[in-house]
């Protein structure tokens, strides 16, 4: 590890309906982040938390897209943080947090490297899509929406951030570990373009094979992968501690391994850990397990 990895924590919980994963930041500091990413031989900066408002003291306003406004403007904050991260030859490692904060997180990433006239890749591993826009959401979370912001469509609050739009391009774009879309969202994901890698095709071709390949598209022609992880990919008996669990998750090693392969690849840019909520928790082994990841991903070797 020679570039130096901060940590930024956001502490968001407006973009889904179960509370707790504003606590997330601090479970990842308590399971000894920083000191794992120490101990690799990292220079490790911890910039605090983004500020981030409560539900109890907002209003939702649009039912289709809830705390819209609020989501933004901490997003915005985001994407100021991780960019001035990037310009100082860091690593962003943006701890969560719902995954609302990933249009903030990526918009960075993006910006950066367009400056240089490159692109970024985008690798979003989540049992979810999170391709809804406030037109097909039957529930008007927002945290279901910014995969679809990141590519340019809507919520336009989110799309917007940075001054430009789309941050990612679809032949850029992999989804991993998908298991749980919404019917209206299959059509949007289908139309899309990206390339989506579900459990079916893991259970099949194997973790290592998927990440190869993933790599690969993400890699192809930019100058480096964004990877948004979100902790519900893993199945619940290893991540209990998640908003929106879904049986038949990734296994303790087919995680390690996509990390690895990542490392491996040298092309990490920026990390996101999202979703972990401590009030559904096992004694914090979801955010144990985060920090474990997150140690594959910035070079941790077994031998």
């Amino acid at each position: 590890m020679v570039r130096p990895v901060h940590i930024i924590g956001v502490p968001l919980d407006l973009g889904g309906n179960r509370r707790g994963v504003d606590m997330g930041p601090s479970a990842f500091r308590i399971a000894g982040l920083g000191e794992r990413l120490t101990a690799l031989g990292a220079t490790v900066v911890d910039e605090g938390d983004i500020a981030a408002p409560i539900p109890e003291i907002k209003a939702a306003g649009d039912p289709q897209k809830k705390y819209i406004r609020e989501i933004a403007r901490v997003c915005e904050r985001l994407y100021k943080t991780a960019l001035t991260v990037l310009e100082k030859g860091g690593v962003p490692v943006v701890l969560g947090g719902d995954h609302s904060l990933a249009a903030g997180s990526v918009a960075a990433t993006a910006d950066y490297v367009r400056k240089s006239d490159g692109g970024i890749g985008m690798i979003w591993v989540d049992a979810h899509g999170d391709m809804n826009t406030p037109a097909t959401s039957g529930s008007g979370n927002v945290h279901g929406m910014p995969l679809a912001a990141l590519l340019g469509q809507e919520p336009v609050e989110l799309s917007r951030i940075g001054g430009f739009s789309p941050k990612v391009k679809p032949d850029n774009t992999v989804l991993i570990g998908i298991r749980n879309l919404d019917e209206r969202e299959k059509e949007v994901v289908r139309a899309s373009g990206v390339r989506v890698f579900t459990m079916k095709d893991i259970d099949r071709g194997g973790i290592a094979s998927v990440m190869e390949q993933a790599v690969s598209l993400a890699g192809n022609g930019t100058s480096g992968v964004h990877v948004s992880f979100d902790l519900d990919v893993c199945d619940p008996a290893i991540a209990p501690g998640v908003g929106t669990p879904v049986k038949g998750g990734l296994d303790y090693r087919e995680a390690h391994m996509l990390m690895e392969i990542l490392a491996d690849s040298g092309l990490l840019r920026a990390l996101d850990l999202v979703e972990v909520n401590p009030i559904l928790d096992d004694r914090n082994m979801t955010a144990i397990l985060g920090v474990e990841l997150a140690a594959s991903a910035l070079g941790q070797k077994i031998l």
